[in-house]
């Protein structure tokens, strides 16, 4: 157990769980690292003269980085201090939240809970709901003082935008969760419960085989000859500036278009290809293992056209979709895919709709539903359920031979065989034995 120093705490890399490095000269004093990679100093504690049944408590000092292993030792010996003296300053803070307004507890909730539990661009949409939002309504307000009813009226008010006025009921529960989690709120006091959420509708775009062509021709013009430009300035006084008709043309990086392909042929999400690394990719296997997604780790089947797509792309650097900087991932594909849904006429095509596409493709051609959730890397069935009505094949199969039976039943064509069901269940008594049992 070493002394808390600046190497120490530089070397307290993350790991899978939440760990701590205790100081070896201050007892009670320690670092803890969270798996996101937040560290920061804590004290533990019993409160005096209740000796070891009691209860273990932490206070946390700050974070590394904010402050110095020194000033944090520095604190902790002052609160130690305290704590000798029978105070509990775990149990102050508590009573000092509980007193705090609902823009404390949705702070707390948001540096506490979301940005050391969630992804970044989570944590981003949850603070843009709490400030648009909550704090516009709440914020003042004790979290006792909010009321079901005024729950009810936010939840209304964005009654046209249904996702927007769900999703900032379901951070607001968050919120009113985390208090009473952590005692700074009573328990069964969340207002939010009992509100209907707004029925929303899900927005599913899949291309048909003649748009994936346009898309197929939009690609090859983009990566050889160019897409043409979309209204080039013709007259007016800039118009001596703008190229020969034969030059208004918009090649595009092959990296760029390749992107475009593998989120065709894979089904992953956009992130999962732009921030791919070439350790990632196992050609061998046919496989991508990738280390973050939005789901966890997950590995990616890999198919014949998107092997061929990786194998075509030149290593200039750790990603396979290199960005501006050999050392960074592409940030978008805004440029490219604006330029070539207007080329292939997929007007409010959005790019998260080529993972549709690969789904559907996948549920209309009887591939199963567990097995295309399997290849997306769903974690819950309910998520691929939304491509049920795709998954026809096997029940277009069914109906065919039930059908098929019938008719020919009705039709008393040759070789039709009728057979009652009552007769077929084990230990049914058969026409033929009922007469004679009589």
């Amino acid at each position: 157990m070493p002394k808390l120093t600046k190497t120490v705490v530089d070397a307290a890399l993350p790991q899978a769980t939440e760990f701590a490095v205790w100081d070896s000269e201050l007892k009670g004093f320690g670092l803890r690292v969270r798996p996101t990679g937040a560290r920061s100093y804590v004290v533990v504690y019993r409160p005096a003269g209740q000796g070891r049944r009691a209860a273990v408590r932490r206070v946390t000092i700050g974070a590394a980085g904010k402050i110095t292993p020194d000033q944090a030792r520095t604190a902790a010996k002052r609160i130690l201090g305290s704590i000798a003296h029978g105070d509990d300053p775990a149990a102050d803070r508590a009573e000092e939240r509980r007193a705090a307004t609902m823009k404390d507890l949705a702070e707390a909730f948001l540096c506490e809970h979301v940005e050391a539990k969630r992804k970044p661009a989570t944590a981003e949409k949850y603070r843009y709901v709490v400030e648009a939002f909550i704090i516009p309504a709440f914020g003042r307000l004790k979290p006792s003082d909010v009321t079901r009813g005024a729950v009810a009226r936010l939840h209304h008010d964005n009654s046209e935008r249904p996702t927007i006025a769900n999703y900032t009921l379901a951070v607001l529960s968050g919120i009113f969760s985390f208090g009473e989690s952590r005692g700074l709120i009573p328990d069964g006091t969340n207002p939010t419960r009992h509100v209907e959420r707004f029925a929303e509708e899900k927005r599913e775009r899949f291309l048909s085989v003649a748009e994936l062509a346009r898309l197929g021709e939009a690609l090859r013009e983009a990566e050889t000859v160019g897409i043409p430009w979309r209204n080039p300035i013709t007259t007016g006084a800039t118009a001596k500036h703008v190229a020969k008709p034969e030059n208004r043309l918009s090649r595009f990086d092959p990296a760029a278009v390749a992107a475009v392909r593998l989120l065709i042929f894979t089904g992953c999400r956009l992130r999962e290809i732009l921030h791919l690394t070439w350790e990632e990719v196992d050609f061998e296997r046919g496989l991508l293992f990738l280390g973050d997604s939005k789901t966890g780790k997950k590995s990616v089947v890999l198919n014949a056209p998107a092997l061929a797509v990786l194998q075509s792309i030149i290593r200039r650097g750790a990603f396979v979709i290199r960005g501006d900087r050999p050392d960074a991932p592409r940030s978008d594909l805004k440029r490219i895919w604006s330029a070539l849904t207007a080329r292939a006429e997929l007007d409010g095509v959005r790019i998260h709709d080529l993972r549709h596409t690969f789904a559907s493709y996948g549920a209309g051609g009887g591939l199963g539903l567990p097995i295309v959730g399997k290849l997306l890397g769903h974690t819950q069935a309910s998520t691929t359920q939304r491509y049920a009505h795709l998954d026809v094949d096997p029940l277009r199969r069914a109906t065919d031979a039930i059908g098929a039976t019938l008719c020919a039943a009705m039709d008393r064509a040759p070789g039709a065989t009728v057979t009652s069901i009552s007769a077929k269940r084990p230990g049914a008594i058969k026409p033929h034995e009922r007469a004679k049992s009589r």
